[in-house]
């Protein structure tokens, strides 16, 4: 298994929203679609029932090289060797589950307030679920904790956390600008008529707000830099023997100067170089291996774009 926090889109199991189709086939058609995480929900089945279920989604997402989270069961998760449990505020201690699981295992709290989440990040869970964001079937009951309280964490915790509850690709747009990078649907996806289709609606639409983000991070950085490298030429005059000369260049969008040689000097001076990011320059993608081979000339166009994966 590839380092699970790199999961974008967690699909929850809801049999009730599918009926006459079988758990099997709908998850695996949200596995082809692009989900990163599955967790087994139901809270109707007996015991035997879910260590069937179980069994059977755990070779289906190691089909996949997906994690399987169980919910609520640290004894089903361990009987069914899964990769961790999902635990809510009502189903037992974190510190005792930990103790069950062992350290690498995956815990995940769902978190209905902010003092919730600090209490899941000090105890040790390795993420929280934020939500009902919106009214949901699957909380009846359960007041919406609104995308107030997404932009909160995101601003405060640090531990990966995905957003639940009542998403659905009409609203999926404002729990990503308030910050979530991570998204679970149920009805929404298993619910729909192509889960593959829905998953990849959901992926397209993170990862066009993680572009975005991206953009704007790197623009303010180019700004930054662009202030630094102004004043240093002014400083230091340019032309000089030895001294790299300023080129104006253009980085998404953003006009800036630079004394970069070559495109890996540029993404080093933008701070850049330890994210996970594609370059395309004047209109052609540069493999990574070759960024210091490549020459940054007066007037290049660069777009840079990340890949994001925090919480």
């Amino acid at each position: 298994m590839s380092d699970w926090r790199d999961w974008e889109l967690y699909v929850i199991t809801g049999e009730n929203y599918h009926p006459g189709r079988e758990l099997l086939a709908v998850m695996e058609q949200t596995l082809q679609g692009g989900a990163r995480m599955v967790q087994l929900r139901d809270k109707w089945a007996s015991k035997e029932e879910l260590l069937q279920k179980g069994h059977a989604l755990r070779a289906l997402t190691r089909k996949y090289n997906v994690p399987l989270i169980i919910n609520d069961y640290v004894d089903i998760a361990l009987e069914v060797e899964a990769d961790g449990v999902h635990l809510g505020q009502e189903d037992g201690g974190l510190e005792e589950a930990r103790r069950l699981l062992g350290p690498d295992r995956i815990i995940g709290i769902s978190t209905h307030k902010i003092e919730q989440a600090r209490a899941a990040e000090r105890g040790g869970a390795d993420y929280i679920g934020v939500g009902p964001v919106y009214p949901t079937g699957t909380k009846p009951g359960r007041e919406a904790v609104t995308p107030s309280y997404v932009r909160q964490v995101a601003t405060e915790i640090r531990i990966p956390f995905v957003a639940i509850g009542g998403i659905t690709l009409s609203n999926v747009d404002e729990v990503l600008q308030a910050g979530a990078t991570r998204v679970c649907a149920v009805s929404a996806i298993v619910g729909s008529a192509d889960p593959a289709d829905a998953c990849r609606q959901f992926l397209s639409k993170v990862q066009e707000a993680a572009a975005a983000k991206a953009a704007v991070s790197i623009g303010a950085d180019a700004r930054a830099s662009r202030g630094i490298y102004a004043a240093a030429g002014a400083s230091a005059g340019t032309g000089t023997r030895g001294e790299r000369l300023v080129k104006r260049i253009i980085v998404n969008g953003l006009e800036q100067a630079t004394r970069a040689d070559s495109l890996a000097d540029l993404v080093l001076e933008l701070g850049q170089q330890n994210r996970r990011m594609i370059a395309e320059l004047d209109g052609t993608v540069v493999d990574r291996s070759r960024w210091h081979d490549t020459t940054i000339e007066h007037g290049a166009v660069l777009e840079l774009v990340h890949f994001v994966g925090g919480g």
